[in-house]
């Protein structure tokens, strides 16, 4: 199984789009680039900020070959296969293994709520049918399913290639309870920006965040300085960053990351609808974040 090492800063691409609609691969090539350019220590396409339930199986596939093609085995590639059923997610995973990914991530995602032994049993049959790890992807706001820490947990002991999560929940004891039923076992990555400095400071291995996109410098500074034992640089950097998490988390990240970069002169295109583009008092209050900083 692969064992490259994937912490830090996990940064998170959109997926852009032309003004006809098609995924813009060349564009994604070059937003991809910049992150691992600027120093990401990994990268992590198709989640929930590169727009992955919207696209055509055809247009995920181009957006795995052309990451991974990019990232050239330089940093860790997580790639988000999360899917309605059980077969595609399959076939998504095994699609981003066969392009080299390090990792998929998956959350379970249904029509009906699933219960503990169908969530189960999804990510069992997955992990037989690939090779590579799975990060268990748990974000109940976008899902609208919650995996108690205790069957998180019990994935990663029952299933061989379960071996990290993503908490999004936002709840610092979900972290830290999953620390404690697996000993420390179970590394888990912070996935709600807000929540970065508490998460770290609670052992969190990595920050899976799309605010590389916009301010990378102060999300590897607050790494470094953690890692440094600098709590006091680590907390002003945070409180510099933090007003622009809260508004990137509340207001939709494809949205708010595609018109963040569009005020940076690095437009991506617009959100996919139903998805719409900021409006003109959001885009005022980005440009008040990105510009006067």
């Amino acid at each position: 199984m692969n064992s490259k090492e994937i912490h830090g800063i996990l940064a998170y691409p959109v997926t852009p789009f032309t003004a006809e609609g098609d995924v813009d691969t060349g564009r994604l090539a070059s937003l991809v680039e910049q992150l691992v350019a600027d120093g990401a220590h990994g990268i992590v396409p198709l989640g929930s900020t590169g727009e992955s339930a919207y696209l055509t199986e055809a247009e995920f596939d181009a957006v795995v070959d052309t990451t991974i093609g990019v990232v050239a085995d330089r940093v860790p590639v997580v790639i988000g296969a999360s899917d309605l059923t059980t077969a595609n997610t399959i076939r998504r995973a095994r699609y981003a293994e066969r392009a080299g990914a390090d990792a998929v991530m998956v959350l379970p995602i249904s029509y009906w709520k699933l219960s503990e032994r169908e969530i189960a049993q999804h990510y069992a049959t997955i992990g037989a049918g690939i090779g590579i790890p799975i990060m268990v992807y748990n974000n109940p706001a976008t899902s609208g399913i919650d995996m108690r820490p205790e069957l998180l947990v019990q994935m990663f002991t029952d299933i061989d290639n379960v071996t990290m999560v993503k908490e999004s929940t936002g709840d610092l004891a979900r972290m830290q309870r999953i620390g404690e039923l697996s000993g420390g076992r179970l590394p888990c990555y912070n996935g709600s920006n807000p929540m970065v400095l508490d998460a770290f400071n609670a052992g969190a291995k990595g920050w899976c965040t799309a605010a590389p996109n916009l301010r990378p410098q102060p999300c590897l500074d607050l790494y470094a300085a953690l890692r440094a034992g600098n709590q006091s640089r680590a907390e002003a950097i945070y409180q510099d960053l933090r007003p622009l998490l809260e508004f990137i988390v509340a207001g939709g990240l494809p949205t708010t990351v595609k018109g963040g970069l569009d005020v940076l002169g690095r437009g991506a295109g617009v959100p996919r609808p139903p998805l719409l583009p900021l409006d003109e008092s959001g885009r005022d209050e980005l440009k008040r974040l990105l510009l006067t900083t």
